[in-house]
Parts: C-alpha cells; structure tokens; sequence
C-alpha cells in the first residue's frame, strides 16, 4: 500500500511540474481560504499491553484551509479538518482471542508552516491538536465474548491529544493536491491503566482541495 500511494504522489508531482509555466506570479501572496476532501490510510504503532496485531483501513478526510503569508516564501497555514482514523486488528484479552475494526472520528486542528520555494510546490509540517468525536468498535470473531466487548466500552480513552503532521501540496493554480503523513504523540489510554490496546495512530492522508 505505501508503494501505491508513492506511486501515486509522484505522478501528482510530475502532473504539477508541466503545469508550473501556467502560473500567476502572485499565487498565493495574499491571505487565502480554501476547502478539501479526501482519504485517510490509517494505522496503529507503538501497542503495549496484550499481544495485538493490525492491518491499515481507509477512513476520509473533510475540512477547509487558510494560507497567511508572512515572508516571500513563508506562510502559516490553519486547517480543520473532521478525519477518520483507525485499524483492523486481532488481539487476547480476558482469556481468549478477539477481532476488531475500529474507526474512530476525529477534529483534527494542524498548526502548518508553509515553505514554497516554487509557485507550484509547498511543503508544510507542524503540530496537531486532535479531539477524538466518536469511537465505533465492530467486532468481527465468533468467539468474541460480551465480557470482552464490555471491558472495551468501559475503558478510559483519551480524548484529546497532539499529534506532528506535513507533507506536501501541489499548487494548480487554484486546485491543490496534497499529501499528508501524520502520528499522535500520545497514546489513546486516558489513564495509563487500560486493559485494552494501548497505542498511538499513524496516518497517510491524500485530498484534493480548491482555494477560492
């Protein structure tokens, strides 16, 4: 899947270097606001606690953007964003085996600095803050207990968290593809005492925006 989604971006960029002649000379030199939408390929790291292993699954990502310039190629640039993240996995709690989606729906709020040494390509990178809106956990084992799925619903999760973003757009005059690369930095367990995963997300993020 990272091979694919290489694949991918790099055709994006060879899309942006034929198009960069096309450019305004002012492109982006004032404040901007703008709207994107996209996916999330999105996984898991650093679990502690019981044996537990995942797989990626694909989640989306919607929101809007502002570009603040503040030097010729410096910018700060805000975004919201609601985003789904999550995993496939299969772990042992309680005595026995488990399988579980989860996908959980977040505010995400990234705090971007915005370096544009070209009219058509901008990388950004900076921290996130994250508010976790709501978690759906399907469990997918015939051997999936309700003593299981309880001890999941009753314990402590983190809500808020901060996490470190960046990537890359690439400017088309006003339609702008991006790619994002992103991990939490604290893990999900609110207390420290979770019976459950303990774990931080990892995420691959590719949309397509528009800047009115």
């Amino acid at each position: 899947m990272k091979k694919i989604l290489l694949t991918t971006f790099t055709f994006l960029s060879f899309i942006g270097l034929s198009s960069a002649q096309d450019f305004n000379t002012d492109f982006d030199a004032k404040f901007s606001i703008g709207a994107k939408a996209g996916l999330n390929l999105s996984n898991v790291y650093n679990t502690n606690g019981e044996a537990f292993s995942t797989d990626p699954k694909f989640g989306f990502g919607v929101g809007a953007f502002a570009t603040i310039p503040f030097r010729e190629f410096l910018a700060f640039q805000p975004e919201i964003l609601i985003s789904q993240k999550g995993f496939q996995g299969t772990g042992f709690i309680l005595g026995s085996t488990y399988s579980l989606t989860r996908t959980t729906t977040y505010l995400d709020f990234p705090f971007l600095f915005a370096l544009r040494p070209t009219q058509f390509l901008t990388f950004v990178m900076g921290p996130q803050y994250s508010f976790l809106l709501n978690q759906k956990d399907v469990f997918g084992s015939a051997t999936t207990t309700i003593e299981q799925e309880t001890e999941f619903k009753k314990d402590n999760i983190r809500k808020n968290t901060i996490c470190f973003t960046g990537g890359l757009d690439i400017n088309l005059n006003k339609l702008i593809l991006s790619g994002r690369i992103g991990w939490d930095l604290l893990a999900n367990n609110g207390s420290g005492g979770s019976q459950t995963p303990r774990y931080k997300n990892f995420w691959y993020q590719a949309t397509i925006g528009y800047r009115f």
